[in-house]
């Protein structure tokens, strides 16, 4: 999801998707350790939107504060 889409959405959805997404990747680090990934790079991805998510999300806390 790029960053112009994230910025779109509400700060109750973004932190709906940083919980699925933190989900998913501890899942995926669980599958990992079992028997291995078929894509291992998933795991980066899955973390950097995971930061990007919050990222965005302090980003929009602080303007709301300021303003």
């Amino acid at each position: 999801m790029k960053s112009n889409e994230i910025r779109e959405l509400s700060d109750e959805e973004i932190e709906q998707r940083i919980k699925d997404d933190e989900h998913e990747l501890s899942s995926l680090t669980f599958q990992q350790a079992i028997a291995g990934l078929e894509n291992p790079l998933i795991l980066r991805t899955r973390r950097r939107e995971i930061a990007r998510l919050k990222t965005i999300l302090n980003q929009k806390k602080a303007e709301a504060s300021e303003a």
